[in-house]
């Protein structure tokens, strides 16, 4: 299988050239090691962050914005999100606080991107 990827690991954005026969994998185009890892890890292994947000209870504010805290597996994305559409937190919720811990059992919190203070 070939396949053709723009990194997207540091700002060079290399094109990467990727032959998968099964066994090897072969990346060519990189400027740097990482363009390499990251190939191998899409052909093998895809992950991906998200950044959502979530409603917030008793808040200045409806939704709070929320990300991952590391990668994911590309396949547990909608399911994932599912978890975050269902979930509530209840004011206030402070930049870094943990909403959910271990989403999905995935390793990845899903913690919050902004302050959101009780309403008056």
């Amino acid at each position: 299988m070939k396949k053709t990827f723009t990194c997207i690991i540091c700002p060079n954005g290399c094109s990467l050239d990727v032959d998968y026969d099964g066994q090897n994998i072969i990346v060519k185009g990189n400027l740097c090691k990482r363009g390499e890892i990251y190939a191998k890890e899409e052909i093998i292994a895809p992950k991906r962050t998200i950044s959502s947000s979530v409603r917030l209870i008793d808040g200045d504010m409806e939704i709070v914005s929320v990300r991952l805290s590391s990668p994911v597996p590309k396949s547990m994305i909608f399911p994932i999100m599912e978890v975050i559409k269902k979930t509530r937190v209840t004011a206030p919720v402070h930049i870094g606080d943990v909403l959910i811990h271990d989403v999905l059992s995935t390793g990845a919190d899903v913690i919050a991107t902004r302050n959101a203070e009780r309403r008056s």
